[in-house]
């Protein structure tokens, strides 16, 4: 469980955190590039200027996520 962790400028390129609980989390400029995020729950997370290409967001929870500045080239998100 990932509540409202801390994970800004954080290096997590491939990291399978599908189903994760990443409620209120901070990925700031976070690297996210190929990462498993399928079913992960981001609601209210701040994603701000991190690099999600090519992760995996099939079902995954955005739900007032703060995507701004968010690089999501070849996102897979079905």
């Amino acid at each position: 469980m990932l509540i409202s962790a801390c994970l800004q400028f954080s290096d997590l390129r491939g990291a399978n955190l599908s189903q994760a609980n990443l409620a209120g989390a901070i990925l700031q400029s976070a690297n996210l590039q190929s990462a498993n995020l399928s079913r992960a729950n981001l609601t209210g997370a701040n994603l701000v200027k991190s690099n999600l290409t090519g992760a995996i967001l099939k079902g995954a929870n955005l739900t007032k996520a703060n995507l701004t500045g968010v690089n999501l080239k070849e996102v897979i998100l079905n």
